[in-house]
């Protein structure tokens, strides 16, 4: 504990008032420790942990597209079998229009723009959960 020089006491009204007394951590003079390396900086300085950092991160994105391709191809190659093995609905007609052409036509466009949106919406979250992981190292 360190203490400053004592100015002397002053004189107030009431009486003397007691010396002002500073204190510092007896580590003050210690060595300081070197901060850990930041997620960020291992990235930044392409060293093996950000390598496998930045990879973990593409074969999360990987496995995500992958799994909305499939979704939005299962879906869409059921048409064509739905046609082959249900033979009236070639032939079939909603509101004037056959069926296959409104399911290919208009009905494919509100299908991709949803999977397009999940997907969108997913890797956004993923890069989000990506950065505070990093962050925190």
């Amino acid at each position: 504990m360190t203490t400053t020089p004592p100015e002397g006491p002053r004189r107030v009204a009431g009486g003397d008032v007691p010396r002002r007394v500073r204190v510092t951590s007896p580590r003050a003079g210690a060595a300081r420790r070197q901060a850990a390396r930041g997620g960020t900086r291992e990235i930044d300085e392409q060293t093996q942990v950000g390598d496998l950092y930045m990879r973990s991160l593409m074969h999360s994105q990987l496995r995500l597209a992958l799994k909305i391709i499939v979704a939005t191809g299962v879906f869409l190659g059921a048409l064509p079998l739905l046609f082959a093995l249900v033979p009236a609905s070639r032939t079939l007609n909603v509101i004037g229009i056959p069926l296959p052409w409104l399911l290919l036509g208009v009905v494919v466009y509100p299908v991709v723009y949803v999977a397009a949106r999940i997907y969108v919406r997913h890797a956004e979250r993923i890069e989000a959960e990506f950065t505070e992981f990093v962050g925190r190292r």
